[in-house]
């Protein structure tokens, strides 16, 4: 036998003894001044019995959790498998989001203009005539200044108004009184102080139609002005009644009362020329 066994006790000494109560201190116990008993511990006031209860709610709170992550899953799906799929979706969404583009918004079609309303059709100017040279082209056997002459006494008629009529006759007179020249008068010097192309004899006659001062034509200045000679003349003949009616020699003479009537007649031709190549 090893040592540190001892020898097995009687079957007598391992049994509890019973205590007998003395009289006196159950008394004590059961009397009108009975002495408080020690606090007893209950099994959640120790040390070992804390331990069992947080044990045991801890196993709770997993046992319900467990029963949840059951509930929202399938029922035949294991937990291995849902987070597989869960995996798969993020991939996916994840190369969805790398590869495709956001569809882009279409532009809007352009609003449809309003076509602007044609201007209206600007109105064509009539052609100009081609303005007439300051010195016309010499016709009928006359120098330039002779057609310059001519060119004054036809503009001043049609200023007037004047038919066509009336410019052969203030041609033809000037023809025979002056040979179209603006001239000076002899007898009257200060005649020669004004622009002048020649000069003449026939008393104080002057200018183109030699017109005379002392009877009422104008003055000197005013006769030797060509646009002014030919203006006096075309007044004097609108006065004549029925002119227009009348030969270019009837209506000249009754214009200048000249002492050979006749002397007209033969510029006529010449005068209707030159009017011809004026207007």
């Amino acid at each position: 036998m090893h040592p540190d066994h001892s020898e097995p006790q009687p079957l007598s000494a391992q049994l509890p003894v019973r205590r007998t109560i003395d009289p006196a201190s159950a008394e004590r116990r059961v009397g009108r001044h009975r002495a408080p008993e020690p606090p007893r511990r209950g099994p959640g006031r120790s040390v070992p019995g804390r331990i069992a209860v947080a044990t045991g709610v801890t196993c709770c709170l997993g046992l319900v959790g467990v029963v949840g992550v059951g509930e929202a899953a399938p029922p035949d799906l294991t937990v291995s498998e849902a987070l597989a799929d869960r995996v798969a979706v993020e991939q996916r969404a994840s190369r969805d989001f790398t590869r495709v583009a956001p569809p882009v918004a279409a532009p809007a079609p352009p609003a449809p203009s309003v076509a602007a309303p044609s201007p209206a059709p600007a109105r064509k100017k009539a052609p100009r005539k081609p303005a007439r040279p300051a010195h016309p082209r010499p016709v009928a056997g006359l120098d330039q200044r002779q057609m310059d002459n001519a060119k004054t006494i036809v503009e001043i008629g049609r200023d007037m108004r004047l038919p066509r009529r009336a410019l052969v006759v203030a041609v033809a007179t000037a023809l025979q009184e002056s040979d179209l020249y603006n001239l000076a008068s002899d007898v009257l010097p200060e005649s020669f102080d004004q622009p002048h192309q020649g000069s003449g004899s026939d008393h104080d006659s002057v200018g183109l139609f030699q017109q005379r001062p002392s009877s009422g034509w104008g003055t000197v200045a005013q006769l030797m002005r060509p646009a002014y000679a030919a203006r006096a003349f075309y007044t004097a003949l609108a006065e004549v009644p029925g002119w227009e009616d009348m030969s270019v020699t009837g209506a000249a003479q009754a214009v200048q009362v000249s002492a050979f009537p006749d002397a007209y007649a033969k510029h006529e031709n010449r005068a209707a020329t030159v009017v011809a190549a004026l207007i």
